[in-house]
């Protein structure tokens, strides 16, 4: 691991980056993460080019005392400085004789971040101790961490509150800790309350009154998160904190992806080394794999629908001129345009979406005309292709090719479910699949934890001695909706499956009069596109 300080080139970024998932984004309601996942991510936001990862709070919790050991032996930075976050010495306390500030020390971080009171309201009624002792804490233990030749940030929680309250005093804790010798101090919006507005204006008198380096912790309570860091920055701060994703406790800290891409690409500042903004995708979406948090879609600049498309007005212009319907090139993120297929769609829509896929379509109004008719007929009756590229991709070849595309042909198949009471209320599924492969004719039955799992698994072993890739495909993501549901249990149902041969992911769709019907179709339409893709030839 590198205690050094931050590389010498990272004296040219404009802003501070200062990761706090691990500590602070790790507080999200749900999630868990061991020594090992803290270490994979610590070496994903490295890569990432951020100039700070907090770790955790050493000697407070285990696992981050931990975390901090092996970081020592198992993981060497190239970008980042590692930093430890703890408290201020105790009340009463002298700093060396206080064992946590002693933990900080002991976990070998280059950096060591405080967290300190700066709302008088907190002094008194949390703390039990004056403003002048909060304040001696503050100076105490920075200069004590000082003369241990560490660098020293100051995170001044409530803040804003506090400013708002009395900012007199606010105003002290801030300054204390720069004359201590703390190299940045951070505003906190710990209950995430601010809008922009006071966030600037409460910055730039802080900025006034002080040169050194500020910075902006900000909660997404109020949904200002994001703006808030902007606002602050744009008032002076030159250091920003947040969490990737926007994990934290309650509704989050700022997402630092976003306020990093707005600072880069909309204000010309530099936050990250060289390429750094283009990697922001994969390194989100691969911290999502180890927090186990599916990405948002939604999620600005790097999720998946960020730069989709559905309307037919918009892809008319979309072909003509991508940035006309988008304010950024997806590519600067790391992301791409994508173009959904639903009853909006009209000629152009399918033939972005016919190149997205790898098809020229230009030029063939007939099958354009029949494509685009058929979607909006099946879109009536229930499917939806915007979230089913699988299923609108083997449509449009069978319309290229005029018949559907077959690796099986089915007889016939069922499922029964068994309810038995004198076994303790078991529930047993089995389904039973007859098909064809070429000139051979299969018989499979399967069992599940019900019938939709049962037949997936009668169908695969049906499949797999003559098209053996089929055990590397797994259903991973399954969906149900009534699409009348004023009919009740005889609504029209539509299934979504998410399939995945470990490397790559699909989704298809299927629309029945039951839930077995509109499953079946999906399943059978999943394995179907997972063979094309494998680039396997129907026996």
């Amino acid at each position: 691991m590198s205690t050094s300080p931050v590389p010498a080139d990272s004296g040219d970024l404009d802003v501070h980056v200062y990761d706090t998932t691990l500590r602070d984004g790790a507080q999200q309601e749900g999630m868990n993460l061991s020594v090992g996942d803290k270490l994979a991510i610590a070496a994903l936001l490295d890569e990432l080019g951020v100039g700070f990862i907090e770790g955790g709070w050493p000697g407070a919790v285990p696992k981050d005392t931990e975390f901090f050991a092996r970081m020592d032996k198992e993981v060497e930075l190239s970008n980042a400085a590692l930093a430890a976050f703890g408290a201020t010495r105790k009340v009463g306390v002298r700093p060396h004789d206080d064992p946590q500030v002693r933990a900080l020390l002991d976990s070998g971080a280059s950096v060591i971040t405080l967290v300190a009171k700066s709302d008088i309201r907190h002094v008194e009624r949390a703390l039990r101790t004056t403003g002048e002792e909060n304040l001696a804490m503050i100076a105490e233990t920075v200069a004590y961490l000082r003369e241990a030749d560490r660098r020293v940030f100051v995170d001044v929680e409530h803040f804003f509150d506090g400013f708002r309250f009395d900012p007199s005093y606010a105003l002290r804790a801030v300054t204390t800790a720069f004359e201590a010798g703390a190299e940045v101090v951070a505003l906190c919006d710990t209950n995430g309350g601010m809008l922009p507005i006071w966030v600037h204006e409460i910055v730039g008198k802080v900025r006034a009154e002080t040169d050194g380096r500020l910075g902006i912790h900000a909660h997404n309570d109020s949904g200002c998160a994001i703006a808030n860091s902007i606002a602050a920055v744009e008032a002076g701060a030159r250091h920003v904190q947040g969490c990737v994703n926007g994990y934290g406790e309650r509704t989050g800290n700022a997402d630092l992806l976003s306020v990093v891409a707005n600072l880069e690409i909309k204000t010309g500042r530099t936050l990250l080394p060289a390429g750094g903004l283009s990697e922001i995708t994969r390194i989100a979406h691969a911290i999502s794999e180890l927090t186990n948090i599916a990405p948002f879609a939604r999620q600005p600049y790097i999720g998946a629908s960020a730069f989709a498309h559905k309307a037919g007005l918009h892809a008319s212009a979309i072909r003509v001129d991508p940035d006309l319907y988008q304010h950024v090139d997806p590519r600067a993120v790391g992301n791409d345009m994508r173009m959904l297929v639903s009853d909006m769609a009209g000629r152009a829509s399918i033939e972005l979406k016919g190149r997205e896929l790898g098809f020229d379509l230009a030029g063939q109004g007939d099958l354009l005309g029949r494509v685009t008719n058929r979607v909006k007929d099946s879109e009536a009756n229930g499917y939806t292709y915007d979230a089913a590229d699988a299923s609108f991709e083997l449509l449009l070849r069978e319309e290229m090719d005029g018949k559907r595309l077959a690796y099986f042909e089915v007889e016939s198949w069922r499922a029964i479910v068994e309810h038995t009471a004198s076994r303790g209320d078991v529930v047993d599924a089995e389904a039973t699949v007859k098909l064809r492969t070429g000139d051979r004719r299969v018989v499979s039955t399967g069992e599940g934890n019900g019938p939709v799992n049962a037949l997936d698994h009668a169908l695969r072993q049906a499949l797999v001695t003559a098209y053996p890739d089929v055990e590397a495909f797994d259903l991973i993501d399954y969906k149900v909706r009534l699409l009348d549901s004023s009919h009740g249990t005889d609504a029209i149902t539509r299934v979504l499956i998410e399939m995945t041969d470990g490397e790559h992911t699909w989704n298809t769709v299927g629309v029945g009069p039951n839930i077995l019907e509109a499953s079946w179709e999906a399943l059978v339409d999943s394995i179907t596109f997972g063979l094309l893709r494998s680039g396997v030839r129907p026996a």
